[in-house]
């Protein structure tokens, strides 16, 4: 599922993280991939133990954890924390597939990488070129939001950055393993929560959408892993 997810971050939270970035240091982005992405990846990162890392990661967290639409597509069981990234003077990222299994900070263990995410930090005319592009079975679809908007997908797609031409684009990026691990199951749950709050702000028969909601939590319950 491709999900467009609109305004995770205020206007002043983007602009505070824009001004901090502008100001810090980065590193090649190849330093955080394997072999495979190494040879396709041309861009800028902030460096894993930077703590201004794990402030914006926070406030990216903290503003997620808010966001009901955000948790209704995700359903997230763990979450890697957020880094960042930015692309400038022709830099770019080639078609990869993010890798299946991470390894979460200090001694949490592992993450299975069931959804992608990027949230754009830049404003679409702030830059030439970025675009997001994942290749499925119906094509290829090119995303390039509005700051603060989040764009979430499986991470087992196909996808690559193109080039960006002029300006900078910055972003923040992160992979979430889900209570759902399958895509389609987890998209049916989520066009029927969709359907439900539609539902329930028109008023529909009550004793309906109790036996609705119980369909949903049932299908969550048996599906689910933990």
């Amino acid at each position: 599922m491709l999900l467009h997810i609109p305004d995770v971050l205020s206007r002043e939270q983007l602009s505070h993280m824009r001004v901090a970035l502008d100001a810090t240091d980065w590193t090649d982005g190849r330093e955080t991939v394997g072999a495979q992405g190494a040879r396709v990846k041309r861009n800028q990162q902030l460096p894993d133990t930077s703590p201004l890392r794990q402030q914006l990661g926070q406030t990216v967290l903290s503003a997620l954890a808010k966001h009901p639409l955000y948790h209704a597509a995700t359903l997230p069981l763990r979450t890697l924390p957020p880094r960042f990234n930015r692309y400038e003077g022709g830099s770019h990222y080639g078609f990869h597939v993010d890798g299946a299994v991470m390894a979460l900070p200090g001694d949490a263990g592992q993450l299975r990488s069931d959804i992608s995410c990027t949230l754009f930090l830049s404003e679409p005319d702030d830059y030439d070129g970025g675009e997001l592009i994942v290749s499925d079975t119906y094509g290829e679809h090119e995303v390039k939001l509005p700051a603060g908007d989040l764009i979430v997908y499986p991470s087992s797609s196909l996808h690559r950055v193109a080039p960006v031409t002029r300006g900078a684009r910055l972003a923040s990026f992160f992979w979430v393993q889900s209570l759902i691990r399958d895509d389609g199951r987890r998209q049916l749950l989520f066009e029927l929560d969709a359907s439900i709050q539609a539902l329930t702000q028109s008023g529909a028969d009550a004793a309906a959408l109790l036996r609705l909601t119980g369909v949903y939590h049932n299908l969550l319950r048996q599906w689910a892993e933990t």
